[in-house]
């Protein structure tokens, strides 16, 4: 309970930021999109419960503010886990450069599945792809800044609260009686 709840308050930060960063950029009309920090981190190095609990809160904290069919981004990212948990023997993850190519591959694959899944509400749908294209390439530059400072905090957020946990756990009785 402890790591989802370390977990998740590092999303709700990188919400918070992401979301200040965006509001910064609409005067721009760039919108960026960082969805596979909520799911890449847990789905690599936590146990396939309490990980993928923390991609769909994850996904629910996305679509508390997104104005997409509520559910869409806690399936995606419940997905993108699903995915990344059964192939991450096959990932280094001790090596950064592995981490954000699977983290670039992991957003353009839900930065693509939510285009093609809300672009039939555009009254002009061809017109959209230009910006897409241009939301997609921020997005994905933006990703490969952020991923080794985001894994790195949340690593360094876990290893916190073990430390805090073990020494609260490990004191001796008072010697009041």
């Amino acid at each position: 309970m402890r790591r989802f709840l370390t977990l998740t308050l590092t999303q709700v930060l990188l919400w918070g930021i992401f979301a200040e960063a965006n509001h910064a950029l609409a005067g721009f009309r760039v919108y960026l999109f960082v969805g596979a920090l909520y799911v890449v981190f847990a789905a690599l190095t936590q146990p396939p419960r309490s990980g993928i609990f923390v991609s769909c809160v994850g996904g629910l904290i996305c679509d508390a503010n997104s104005p997409v069919n509520f559910g869409l981004h806690l399936l995606l990212f419940a997905l993108a886990h699903t995915i990344l948990h059964r192939v991450r023997d096959r990932i280094a993850t001790d090596d950064n450069i592995s981490l954000i190519v699977v983290a670039l591959l992991t957003n353009l694959a839900l930065f693509l599945v939510f285009s093609f899944t809300q672009i039939h509400a555009s009254p002009a749908p061809a017109a959209v792809w230009p910006r897409l294209i241009v939301d997609l390439v921020c997005s994905q530059v933006a990703l490969a800044l952020v991923t080794p400072w985001f894994f790195a905090l949340q690593g360094r957020a876990l290893a916190l609260s073990d430390s805090v946990a073990a020494r609260f756990t490990d004191r001796q009785p008072s010697l009041r009686s």
